[in-house]
């Protein structure tokens, strides 16, 4: 016999993947009206009262579009790579809670309750998501998926790095892995025991390996279309094309969680912490969302306001910058841990040294002059500058 607790959780997982699939696609709405008021235009207003059905009818015209595969493509990892990605960014959800999960409560606001390797689990099933994208380009057989595919798999497994040495600081203050435990330890000391105080260069890192993860702008190489066309998903369309747009999308919501939950206390607000019962749980949930909902919007207004790296720039951000300074900040928790003497505070001028000197040190490097090719056709020379 089923006990209650079993389908508690298939109701909740049912409810989650409603929930994530209806957030993804009312997301794509949110950021197309964010783009029209930045670049001063109207956006989508004509499907329903201010446009609120336009995501509707966005998913019925995948729905109903021909169902294309283009010839000499490997049909089965050409139709498995959509697959993967959208189905990794769900399985991920499975142990970032969504809202308060403390035994008090009568309903957790988790999938996977009480996993003690919950960070570990999450980096693991994200990790997977380069191999959608790699099938996807290679399975293709085009060039420029192929292209996207390469940078995408260069791009994701170097940020991958500095985003896992980011999160060591606060694991480290946390002493724990489960990411329930780490809103509780954040909860104890109130506002000032958000890790945000403590780890601000890691929070910085960590945001920023992630936008390269999402493959936000200004990371979003694998699918630049002045150059790439659409890259790894150029020859996918239909439903097929949608599923990669869940997944991004998916993975977008994920890691607002996982922003809020590792750095901003989760669930906790001054005031809202001895709350219990069905209020109680239910204002920890809606400030939970909301802080969520503000990650998700500075994602889309970075969009909009910073150009897109090169290849170059964007791996040397990674191996020169990012991987260096997270190792020094992980050094300096380990320092602070052990000497009991002082307080966790210190590590917030420590990251915020750490920051100014990177920022100055990087300021004051001598650059190499760009080289100066001379290109002849016929009687006429023209110089080209070459870095």
């Amino acid at each position: 016999m089923l006990d209650s607790t079993f389908w508690i959780t298939v109701l909740t997982i049912v409810v989650v993947m409603g929930a994530m699939l209806t957030i993804c696609a009312y997301l794509i709405y949110v950021e197309r009206k964010i783009a029209a008021w930045v670049q001063d235009r109207v956006g989508p207003n004509r499907v329903g009262p201010f446009g609120l059905l336009q995501p509707l009818a966005d998913g019925l015209k995948f729905l109903f579009k021909e169902d294309i595969i283009p010839a000499r493509v490997d049909k089965l990892l050409f139709l498995l790579a959509p697959a993967i990605a959208v189905s990794t960014a769900l399985f991920a959800f499975a142990v970032v809670p969504f809202g308060p999960t403390s035994r008090e409560n009568v309903y957790q606001f988790v999938i996977a309750p009480g996993l003690d390797i919950g960070i570990v689990f999450v980096f693991a099933v994200t990790s997977l998501t380069v191999y959608a994208i790699i099938l996807g380009g290679w399975a293709s057989n085009s060039k420029y998926s192929l292209l996207g595919a390469l940078r995408s798999s260069a791009q994701l497994i170097s940020y991958e790095i500095p985003m896992g040495l980011s999160i060591l600081g606060v694991v480290l203050l946390a002493g724990s892995l489960n990411l329930e435990q780490i809103i509780n330890r954040q909860a104890d000391g109130g506002i000032w025991g958000w890790y945000i105080w403590y780890q601000p260069l890691a929070f910085l890192l960590f945001l920023t390996s992630v936008l390269a993860e999402c493959n936000r702008l200004p990371f979003d190489l694998p699918e630049a279309e002045q150059e790439l066309i659409g890259g790894y998903h150029t020859e996918y369309s239909a439903l097929k094309f949608g599923l990669f747009f869940v997944g991004e999308y998916t993975h977008v919501v994920t890691t607002s969680f996982l922003l809020v939950v590792l750095f901003f206390g989760g669930w906790d607000f001054p005031g809202v912490g001895p709350l219990t019962g069905f209020g109680g749980a239910i204002l920890k949930l809606v400030i939970f969302l909301l802080k969520m909902s503000s990650f998700i919007v500075f994602y889309m207004l970075i969009r909009w306001t910073l150009p897109r790296f090169r290849f170059d720039q964007l791996m040397a951000l990674a191996w020169k910058v990012m991987i260096p300074l997270a190792l020094v900040n992980v050094l300096c928790v380990m320092v602070v841990k052990q000497l009991d003497p002082l307080h966790p505070l210190w590590l917030l001028p420590l990251s915020l040294i750490l920051l100014m000197g990177s920022a100055a040190l990087a300021g004051s490097w001598p650059r190499r002059a760009p080289r100066v090719l001379v290109v002849s056709r016929g009687h006429e020379q023209t110089e080209a500058m070459v870095r």
